[in-house]
């Protein structure tokens, strides 16, 4: 059996997390931005603190698990 939780979790929060696409943080302009579809070497950073410590909640604390037969 196959244990397909971290992958699915991973994926779908790196498309939801992409700098500028749904939300950006810090924007250009503003402190939130949204879907604006530029980005910046900080906002990449922000974003990645954040991914890295959702993808920790969900895969360890919660301990997200999809198994396939």
């Amino acid at each position: 059996m196959a244990d397909w939780g971290p992958v699915v979790v991973a994926v779908v929060l790196f498309v939801l997390l992409m700098p500028g696409l749904l939300i950006q943080i810090p924007g250009r302009n503003k402190v939130v931005e949204f879907g604006n579809m530029q980005t910046s070497g900080l906002s990449i950073l922000v974003h990645t603190i954040i991914y890295f410590g959702l993808l920790t909640i969900f895969l360890i604390a919660i301990g997200v698990h999809i198994y396939t037969g």
